[in-house]
């Protein structure tokens, strides 16, 4: 192999090592497969060069979520994210350069740009700049590539909706984390730990968001209100301390997170009901004259939605009896395919509103199997299942239901290492922009878990029956296990004397020039 970017590697062995290296440092091939002719699914972001290679053709499975992110961190107003303009304060600023993102800094180490923002062959390596060898595998595949690839346009063109999460506690902690973390530790770590552990990050930050938006929303159709931001709280979930090794802990783990399981189930025909509200309220001429907003935050136009379930008013009552026609209309065209999505449409007694009955028939015709499958895809993806920096593990059991054998997947919350190293070095940070390490107590490392994520280790989540003995012994394996990854010291076992440290030193601002 002969080129500028890749010199020798021409007989087999040395091209057995450059895709050995490839694939420790830079790529990942489907299902985690070893091997060198295999496909190839995901490119480590080592440098911010990665972006020159190409997403395949179908990214439908990523739904909006890194559009989400872009929002969420620009902390924008207006209806899409724009680019900020020379004199905006903010930590993650858009097309503004490297210098100006908390993010792209901490990953365009020797990039320099020639040419305009938009021009997709602008971005340049200095070769005079140091960089350790994951990068430079990386920086060299980029360069065989000569330029990054279009930009994907869906519906919306090139516009990235400014839509932030409903959970907004929980997505204001969420940049908050990745701010201070990427401030603290881009440098400070080794590239490889750091993705680590940013991807750990990523993991907790979006299952808190999810969490407190599946609770906000199961509130909303007791209320029909958003609950206010200071009351949000993510669901609670025991955590198996001990990564499933001790049984006890494991099965309790489980039951906490098959019990949320259940509760998830109505989920999507809460998410169905306020498609339709929504899609009937938007083409109400008073409603609509209203210019409510719906971006950046939805807040008031979904606590309109539910007055139009709890306080009938005109507008109201003409929305839902329109959608008790429609229930009618498609219950007579499903009674014959469909009888029992035809019935639930028709059973107005346990369905007096008319929208919940159009939701719960709709939902129906998806089939449990796969309604149940498309969620359990999303919570999987965003704890990483079985992922070496995610936050919980999967098994097959088999149960006796209705006489017969079944096979189910049953899933557990577990700390991984990489999960707990991420916890504890942003955690000792000092609050605000304060540079260094504080003293962080056992005790209140544990109860910021429980508050800020609801990741419970020694208090049972509600409804749950747990023996103290239980939840000691879990508290018991956490503290060993931070203490044999050097995250923890204590001379005794004294409360106050227990505390955590991390094993990087936070640089300052004036060492990383993140500022």
């Amino acid at each position: 192999m002969k080129n500028e970017v890749f010199v020798g590697f021409e007989d087999e062995v040395e091209k057995a090592i450059l895709g050995d290296l490839l694939l420790c440092f830079c790529l990942e091939n489907v299902k985690h497969v070893p091997g060198r002719t295999e496909q190839v699914q995901r490119v480590a972001p080592v440098h911010y060069l990665a972006n020159w290679v190409d997403l395949p053709d179908s990214v439908g499975h990523l739904r909006s979520v890194p559009e989400m992110l872009v929002a969420l961190l620009a902390d924008q107003k207006g209806e899409n994210v724009q680019q900020n303009q020379i004199g905006d304060i903010t930590w993650f600023a858009v097309g503004e350069g490297f210098e100006n993102n908390v993010l792209l800094r901490a990953f365009s180490q020797g990039v320099t740009r020639r040419g305009d923002l938009g021009n997709r062959t602008a971005d340049h390596f200095d070769e005079e700049f140091r960089v350790g060898l994951d990068q430079l595998l990386m920086i060299r595949l980029s360069q065989q590539l000569r330029t990054a690839p279009d930009k994907l346009r869906g519906g919306g063109g090139e516009r990235i909706s400014n839509q932030r999460p409903i959970a907004a506690k929980a997505a204001r902690h969420f940049s908050e984390d990745m701010r201070r973390f990427v401030r603290a530790y881009a440098v400070a770590i080794p590239r490889q730990v750091f993705v680590e552990l940013l991807e750990s990050c990523i993991s907790v930050g979006m299952t808190t968001i999810l969490t407190s938006a599946i609770e906000i929303l199961l509130e909303w159709e007791e209320t029909g209100r958003i609950r206010q931001r200071n009351r949000q709280n993510p669901s609670c979930l025991l955590v198996d301390c001990s990564n499933g090794v001790d049984r006890r802990l494991k099965a309790l783990a489980e039951q906490s997170m098959d019990d949320f399981m259940r509760r998830v189930e109505r989920f999507p025909v809460i998410l169905m009901t306020l498609r339709l509200l929504d899609y009937n309220a938007r083409r109400n001429r008073k409603i609509k004259g209203r210019n409510i907003p719906t971006t950046p935050d939805a807040t008031a136009w979904l606590n309109l939605l539910g007055d139009l379930l709890s306080k009938p008013c005109p507008e109201a009552r003409r929305i839902l009896a329109n959608m008790d026609d429609q229930a009618e209309e498609l219950a007579e065209k499903l009674e014959d395919e469909h009888p029992e999505a035809a019935q639930i449409l028709r059973n107005a007694d346990n369905h007096p509103i008319s929208v919940w009955r159009l939701a719960e028939g709709l939902t129906s015709l998806q089939g449990k199997d796969t309604r149940r499958g498309d969620m359990m895809k999303m919570i999987d993806s965003t704890l990483l299942i079985d992922r070496p920096h995610g936050l919980a593990s999967k098994r097959k059991t088999t149960r006796n239901v209705a006489g017969a054998r079944k096979s189910q997947d049953t899933r557990s919350l577990v700390f991984t290492d990489s999960v707990l190293e991420y916890l504890v070095h942003l955690h000792v940070l000092r609050n605000g922009n304060k540079p260094g390490v504080r003293p962080l107590s056992f005790k209140e490392f544990i109860e910021t878990l429980r508050h800020r994520y609801g990741f419970t280790v020694d208090i049972a989540p509600p409804g749950m029956n747990v023996s103290n003995d239980l939840l000691q012994t879990n508290r018991a394996i956490l503290e060993r296990r931070l203490r044999d990854l050097g995250l923890f010291m204590g001379v005794n076992d004294a409360e106050a004397m227990k505390r955590l440290r991390p094993r990087f030193e936070p640089k300052t601002e004036d060492e990383h020039g993140i500022d």
